[in-house]
């Protein structure tokens, strides 16, 4: 028995912290902070998603020196990054933390330590992967996502679209979308007098994961009535056009 798309169980990972939580964490350890720029806390007060990650380190004779980079995604799909230096200053010290705005400011910071000059890198195992926020594809509109998501399931008419689990995801975690007109195949739809059109639904998640679901509409039907299809990727969405195409051109 099929499950309805509102009632799909899907159990959400234990939620992680938020992007409001992770800056007031970051904020209250550094020394400077009072040094950011206001609009930059401003824009931070607002981000959708975060992702942090070291982007260097070096460890000599007891001293130590950590780079990590800290990305906020915000609502209009751009991303601000701080830069946190953690270090200690002396020998079994506390470590101290300290944040700048750009890469270059926290290389000149990490320039005035004392580090010795000759000191070894600090290599990570080869099997750590450091993570980062990509540039985002698209540029969302928070706007009753999951209700666009829903309404966009409903008017599929094929069996073989997204599984329960990724609609649900969809309906519970979209939080901004936007809709693009994809181009190309099918290309012998201008002599058959069939009507392809391919559209992208993207969909920003709470935790700044982007998922898409393509919709083939088509009049590629006995008495040429418009059709609505939805699909997880891309090459199943082309497929089913071409099929379509095949069989009534």
């Amino acid at each position: 028995m099929s499950v309805p798309y509102e009632t799909a169980a899907y159990e959400p990972p234990e939620s992680p912290e938020s992007p409001e939580e992770h800056l007031e964490r970051l904020l209250g350890r550094a020394l400077n902070s009072f040094e950011l720029p206001d609009e930059t806390i401003r824009l931070l007060d607002c981000a959708l998603a975060h992702d942090s990650s070291l982007h260097s380190a070096h460890h000599s004779a007891g001293l130590h020196r950590e780079t990590y980079r800290h990305t906020w995604l915000l609502s209009d799909g751009s991303a601000v990054t701080l830069w946190e230096l953690v270090h200690n200053t002396a020998v079994g010290r506390d470590a101290q933390h300290e944040v700048y705005i750009d890469e270059e400011e926290v290389r000149a910071a990490t320039s005035r330590l004392a580090l010795p000059p000759d000191a070894p890198d600090f290599e990570l195992p080869a099997f750590v992967q450091l993570s980062s926020i990509p540039e985002p594809r698209h540029t969302y509109v928070p706007d009753a996502s999951a209700d666009h998501a829903r309404r966009l399931l409903r008017r599929a008419e094929n069996a073989d679209g997204p599984d329960a689990e990724l609609s649900a995801l969809l309906l519970r975690e979209a939080l901004a979308h936007q809709i693009t007109q994809a181009f190309g195949r099918p290309g012998r739809t201008s002599q058959t007098g069939l009507s392809f059109s391919l559209y992208e639904h993207a969909f920003l998640l709470r935790d700044g994961r982007e998922i898409s679901l393509w919709e083939v509409e088509h009049t590629a039907t006995p008495d040429r009535r418009h059709m609505c299809e939805v699909y997880a990727t891309e090459d199943a969405a082309r497929d089913a056009m071409e099929r379509r195409a095949a069989r009534l051109g």
